[in-house]
């Protein structure tokens, strides 16, 4: 396991937001949700690109091997329009797929509109990092993380970013800890530290 803070790549996709047609969202709203749960140090590396595969692919692998990112998470370019490649160059620099974080967000898309079924969001992993492609709206962003909650706050669908610090454990990145009123990250006992005093 790695010391140190958590390195997160942020990756906006879009191409009329590459190009200045309008306000970049998804990369602010990363950032301010990562900000807002995370109680372990993190440092942040965001490009925006455009919808382009050879593109993406490039900033991937950069983020991950160059920059030592623990987490790349990427946002827009998921669905079914031909521009729409995010998911094609992710598994294109994968190691391995983990098929899991694909299916619960479709799964808490669904909670909110039909046509989530038409995301192809995918979790894969490239040396040391997790990369997660996430939608593009600030709101479902939050939703697909944090999950679906009722009116006192209990979760009813577990969101993805339960799973990601004992993803990271895993994969030997560094050990990270949640605000457990946003996300209760889930680790076995045996891989439970002591709270920090």
């Amino acid at each position: 396991m790695s010391e140190g803070p958590l390195r997160v790549g942020l990756v906006s996709i879009s191409d009329r937001a590459s190009s200045g047609v309008y306000e970049d969202k998804g990369l602010p709203a990363l950032r301010q949700w990562l900000d807002g749960v995370l109680l372990t140090p993190w440092e942040e590396e965001s490009r925006l690109i455009a919808d382009d595969q050879p593109g993406i692919e490039a900033t991937l692998m950069e983020l991950v091997d160059d920059e030592g990112c623990h987490l790349v998470l990427t946002t827009g370019g998921t669905g079914p329009a031909p521009r729409d490649v995010t998911p094609e160059a992710t598994l294109a620099v994968a190691d391995k797929v983990m098929p899991g974080f694909g299916e619960q967000m479709r799964q808490i898309g669904l909670q909110f509109v039909p046509t989530a079924i038409l995301s192809r969001q995918v979790g894969v992993i490239r040396k040391q990092a997790l990369i997660l492609n996430l939608p593009g709206q600030p709101k479902s962003i939050q939703e697909t993380l944090e999950g679906v909650k009722d009116g006192e706050g209990k979760v009813l669908v577990p969101g993805i970013f339960a799973a990601v610090p004992y993803c990271l454990d895993l994969i030997g990145g560094p050990y990270v800890e949640t605000r457990e009123s946003v996300v209760a990250a889930f680790r076995p006992k045996s891989a439970r530290r002591p709270p920090a005093a």
